[in-house]
């Protein structure tokens, strides 16, 4: 049973937010998937929350579920690159938000993210989720840039995918999908099956390789449009969608 308070605020994001189209859904499996994009700041979250168009359930770091460790997390994460000038008034922010934050990514349709022994956990919710034919989406990119469309995926993600199988004997497919809010789309691509005899880092290299080319050419073949990156830098810094 969702909060109320979560289900006016929701409401209230959805009718101010941007409305975001999805294309390429025939892409989608009709069972699970682990579906990859490009964060976009907060643009693939909210997107994800709001106009993914099958059932889904995305990863959400659990700092921003736990109220002590919002604040830290979110100012790192979000606004320690923010001009140096304005650093101060986002610091004082990220303390404000906490209940607010716990409030909300507790009751999104999120699977919380442990860095810590409870790691575990992450996978078997996945595992979990993807047994009831859901889709979990993940946006796994750290802040070293692959290109200028993504940065590098952090590689851990996959062995959800070597998890399953070990429960359930079965493959699941990866999906690529590339978050554009300047064009206001989310656009997916064609899927790559993960492969249980490959060594597990190999597969993992082969899969985020696969996935960041997809998303990169998705993006080159759209209407010359910038890129939001992950970082959350000023606008003045975003590319642009050419091939370099």
């Amino acid at each position: 049973m969702k909060s109320p308070v979560f289900c006016v605020i929701r409401k209230i994001v959805s009718m101010v937010a941007p409305v975001f189209k999805a294309e390429g859904v025939e892409n989608l499996p009709d069972g699970p998937s682990i579906v990859v994009g490009n964060h976009s700041q907060a643009f693939g979250p909210l997107a994800a929350e709001l106009y993914f168009p099958r059932k889904h359930y995305t990863w959400c770091i659990s700092e921003m579920m736990e109220r002590d460790k919002v604040a830290d997390y979110a100012y790192k994460d979000f606004w320690s690159k923010k001009p140096l000038l304005l650093r101060p008034f986002f610091r004082l922010f990220s303390y404000i938000i906490p209940p607010l934050s716990e409030l909300i990514f507790t009751n999104a349709d999120t699977i919380p993210v442990y860095r810590d022994r409870r790691v575990m956990k992450t996978f078997q919710l996945s595992c979990e989720k993807l047994d009831d034919n859901a889709s979990v989406v993940i946006f796994p990119e750290d802040y070293t840039e692959y290109n200028n469309i993504v940065h590098e995926f952090q590689r851990g993600f996959v062995h959800v995918a070597k998890y399953y199988y070990r429960q359930t004997g079965k493959s699941v497919p990866f999906v690529p999908m590339y978050v554009c809010p300047e064009l206001k789309k989310i656009i997916f691509g064609k899927p790559v099956m993960y492969d249980p005899e490959a060594k597990t880092d190999v597969e993992a290299e082969r899969i985020c390789t696969y996935i960041q080319e997809s998303i990169s050419e998705i993006a080159y073949g759209l209407p010359r449009h910038r890129v939001v990156p992950y970082p959350n830098v000023s606008k003045k810094y975003y590319p642009f969608n050419e091939r370099k």
